[in-house]
């Protein structure tokens, strides 16, 4: 593995000028008119055209993520806040008709059969499929909605609760979750669910205003409904939304019953009557919540240790993008919530974006991104933008492998072996747990765009229902009805990215199937993982998942296989 510094990570511009900055539509248009009027004779030049294009959409790419990154840094500032919308209003509108036509340049190019490179099959079946959809009246469509999801960050970055005469973020109070006291998680619960309810009818209307917009969507491009639009438009080439149903269903039948076997387990061991929503996070034993890290330093210090003890050079990625001001980790009032790995084409290292308080889930999260920052790494050099945009359950592999395999040397976060033990049995908890939840958004989403035209109240009983189907019969939420109903709201992914969800399940599956091939055999894996990242998107899902050595298969019998494999690494570390 090479090492890189900041220096290397220069762009570099063949087609555009090297110190050209976009400042709006007018300085960026005639780029465009010179690749749609250009004369292309040959195969060599379709492929030259396609590089310059790729560079002047990376440029696009890369200016458009600072103004996001900035602006979801500090949701309270208006300057920020304005840059981002100047380019969803004023430059993006403006960049959606020619890029149309530069579809279809491509498209009728005689000599677009004689490109045979690497993924050549996958671009050219990924630029028809925009081609089909894109339709003028959805221009304005797309602004709105864009303007309209990032709402959501500015509302949710916005919320604070007061304890013990302390402001703090909702993040930051649901540290408290963890504390053996139960008295005073069930103080900060309701502090939490309450001051989430005060935003409900808030969010409630923002969702059915972007429901409505993205049906219109649909509609124009000629889909019944947005679903099938989203699948079409994420390039769902390789399994179906049948396939999703399918998913949902071996979730209940295969994961469902051992999260009832957990928190069984769990109930018990605290000694509760019920087991209330509040009881969740705390450690089952009653011991202190672990505490990996003080401040997002020391996060940082010891994440790099770790990513070095995985193999030698993934280390290296961290410390660039801090030498470069790429990271920021903690969270803190007016900061949007989440966390992110945003790709910066130019120049290839990304951004991490982050909200750290001192759990064992920011630590987690933090190797979650790096999973991301190594894929962006990995794939900087790939001939053309579009192979660098892998899709989501490529890029949640990458990210979800590096949570397990990194388990292997917590003891960069761990000096207690007890504690060490400890943080891979909530790891693996954690496993369990995301894929209900998971199946429960991907479902709920099916049904809000099947049924477009529902009202706020169909919609809360279509989530009570759905999220039934996949909840644990030990959690009991008796009191608690409008907090359980609301829950969905937390979820920035149905506002922000809506059917980004089930990649998480997908690739889940896929990491857990790579941790036990590390188990066995680690160098082999890792070069097996690495080789899977560089491919980026030059080769369709089954592809990649079998050059990482696993399958690409989310049935029934290989969740139950995977589990199985889970629940037994668990009972090695009673």
């Amino acid at each position: 593995m090479n090492a890189i510094t900041a220096a290397d990570l220069q762009k570099n511009r063949q087609f555009l000028p090297a110190d050209f900055k976009l400042t709006d539509w007018e300085s960026i248009s005639n780029y465009f008119l010179t690749l749609l009027e250009r004369p292309i004779t040959s195969s060599e030049e379709l492929y030259q055209w396609l590089k310059d294009r790729s560079e002047l959409e990376s440029m696009l790419e890369e200016d458009m993520g600072w103004r996001y990154i900035r602006s979801s840094c500090d949701t309270a500032n208006e300057q920020l806040q304005a840059e981002f919308e100047q380019f969803v209003t004023e430059i993006e509108p403006m960049v959606a008709p020619i890029s149309n036509e530069l579809d279809k340049k491509f498209n009728e190019s005689p000599f677009k059969d004689g490109l045979n490179f690497k993924g050549s099959d996958i671009l050219k079946r990924s630029s028809e499929i925009d081609l089909a959809l894109f339709r003028e009246e959805n221009i304005p469509l797309f602004t709105e909605l864009q303007t309209k999801q990032q709402q959501y960050g500015a509302i949710s970055g916005a919320m604070t609760v007061t304890w013990e005469g302390k402001e703090l973020t909702l993040q930051q109070a649901g540290v408290m979750l963890q504390e053996t006291d139960r008295e005073k998680r069930e103080q900060v619960y309701h502090l939490l669910q309450d001051r989430r309810l005060l935003e409900k009818p808030t969010l409630d209307a923002l969702y059915s205003e972007l429901v409505s917009l993205r049906h219109q969507v649909a509609l124009n491009a000629g889909f019944e409904n947005y679903r099938d639009y989203m699948f079409s438009a994420m390039k769902r080439f390789d399994y179906t939304k049948e396939d999703c149903f399918d998913f949902h269903y071996a979730v209940a039948d295969a994961v469902v019953p051992l999260v009832d076997e957990l928190n069984a387990i769990r109930k018990e061991k605290l000694g509760v009557e019920s087991l209330r929503p509040y009881d969740l996070s705390v450690d089952a034993e009653g011991k202190t919540p672990l505490k990996p890290f003080s401040d997002g330093a020391e996060l940082l210090e010891k994440t790099i240790t770790c990513l070095n003890k995985v193999h030698p050079g993934l280390e290296q990625y961290l410390k660039v993008m801090n030498d470069m001001g790429h990271l920021d980790l903690e969270s803190r009032v007016g900061k949007a919530p989440g966390g992110y790995n945003y790709p910066l084409d130019e120049i290839g290292a990304p951004f991490i974006f982050m909200n750290a308080t001192s759990t064992l889930r920011d630590q987690v999260t933090l190797l979650h991104e790096a999973g991301h920052a190594i894929h962006s790494f990995v794939t900087r050099d790939l001939p053309l933008q579009f192979f660098k945009h892998t899709p989501s359950e490529a890029a949640e592999l990458a990210s979800m492998s590096m949570e397990l395999i990194s388990m292997e040397y917590w003891d960069a976060y761990f000096e207690n072996p007890e504690d060490l033990k400890r943080a891979k049995r909530e790891q693996l908890e954690g496993v369990i747990d995301t894929l209900p939840w998971v199946a429960t958004i991907d479902a709920f989403q099916h049904w809000v765009y099947e049924n477009p035209a529902h009202s706020e109240a169909e919609r809360t009983n279509a989530w009570l229902s759905i999220s039934g189907k996949f909840a644990s019969k030990h959690i009991d939420w008796s009191g608690l009805g409008e907090y359980r109903a609301n829950t969905w709201q937390k979820q920035l992914h149905l506002f922000e990215v809506p059917f980004y969800y089930i990649e998480y399940a997908i690739a889940q599956l896929g990491a857990v199937a790579i941790w036990r091939n590390y188990k066995q055999n680690p160098e082999k894996t890792i070069q097996q993982y690495l080789a899977a990242l560089e491919l980026g998107y030059s080769a369709s899902l089954p592809e990649i998942y079998e050059t990482a050595g696993i399958q690409f298969n989310f049935s029934t019998e290989y969740i139950k296989e995977l589990m199985d494999f889970v629940r037994t690494e668990m009972g090695k570390l009673q």
